[in-house]
């Protein structure tokens, strides 16, 4: 059966994307499945212009495959893991998750004096211009800086790397797993030590129809256990505060031994107020891990924190939305 079928792997069209699909292909074929790749644009793509948290939707990367899949234009989808919505669509189902890269974020700057008191995270009253179009990112910038000012950034990481050399800003943050897997990490950049990642950052994952059995089975030959388990974990957590990619919600778990530990955290939007826990489990565990933890922070009072979010996402999504060009 294996070397019957090609699978058609839809992906996004940018570097990083393509990349991604690439290693899930050459790990395809080192099983003897053949492969042929379609590559796609998706709305988060063709709009650069609006921020991710006023688009108003969920899975902003992920729909336009999800509906080339469902159709049958494709067999399998491959995502970085962090731009997927927490609740797949109907009919879409989960059939790997690949070896996780690095799940941190980093600074890439232009002053290293900046840098150095960026990284350190102590003094408060640290000014500076910071460009992120992540509101998690952002969030966490202003608890450690309030008086820090924050650029929205948006595009692949070859444009948002212009926009930072073409303007007065004094760093943009980044994920790690991005850059280094297409080779673009430059020497002015650094972990940032004190940012909790997005839930399943750094972790790519493999879906198909829910009723391709075949393609089901032959893609999760591909599972990495360890961080399917971590993942869930954080994206568990994410979906008991409220779900969504877009929001000020962090989390990072790892598997040790035959245990997990996990750390997350949701803070205001202004970054003002945070609740945040740290705890471990045994790994028979992590089916529940992540939504225990996200109810005791809802317990202690971030319940308020969601509510507000939540009104403001609705507001964002009274705008007009996003229209894809016309074919020409």
């Amino acid at each position: 059966m294996d070397g019957e079928r090609v699978l058609k792997i839809g992906t996004r069209d940018s570097k990083l994307a393509l990349w991604q699909a690439t290693t899930a292909a050459t790990m395809l074929q080192s099983l003897g499945i053949q492969t042929n790749m379609v590559p796609v644009k998706s709305e988060g793509d063709l709009d650069l212009v609006t921020p991710l948290y006023a688009m108003g939707v969920q899975g902003v990367f992920t729909k336009t495959l999800d509906a080339f899949l469902l159709s049958g234009k494709i067999d399998i989808a491959v995502h970085s893991f962090k731009d997927v919505p927490t609740v797949l669509a109907q009919g879409i189902s989960q059939a790997a998750v690949l070896p996780r890269a690095s799940e941190k974020d980093l600074l890439v700057f232009k002053d290293p004096a900046f840098a150095a008191a960026f990284l350190k995270g102590e003094d408060k009253t640290l000014k500076g211009t910071v460009a992120t179009g992540s509101v998690r990112r952002k969030a966490q910038i202003l608890e450690q800086f309030p008086e820090m000012h924050i650029e929205n950034l948006r595009g692949n990481v070859q444009t948002r790397m212009q926009k930072l050399q073409s303007n007065q800003w004094d760093g943009a943050i980044f994920a790690a797993a991005g850059l280094e897997r297409i080779e673009e990490r430059p020497e002015n950049a650094a972990a940032i030590p004190w940012m909790l990642p997005a839930p399943a950052q750094g972790a790519i994952v493999v879906v198909a129809r829910t009723d391709d059995n075949e393609a089901i089975q032959l893609i999760h030959r591909l599972n990495n256990e360890a961080t399917q388990k971590a993942v869930k974990v954080e994206r568990d957590f994410l979906n008991t505060l409220m779900g969504g990619c877009s929001t000020p919600i962090s989390a990072f778990a790892r598997v040790v031994h035959d245990t997990i530990q996990f750390s997350g955290s949701i803070l205001s939007l202004d970054g003002r107020r945070k609740f945040s826990c740290k705890q471990s489990a045994g790994l028979d565990q992590y089916n529940t891990l992540g939504t225990q933890a996200a109810k005791k922070l809802l317990e202690q009072g971030a319940d308020k924190i969601v509510a507000e979010i939540r009104a403001g996402a609705a507001a964002a999504a009274t705008t007009p939305p996003f229209e894809v060009p016309p074919k020409s």
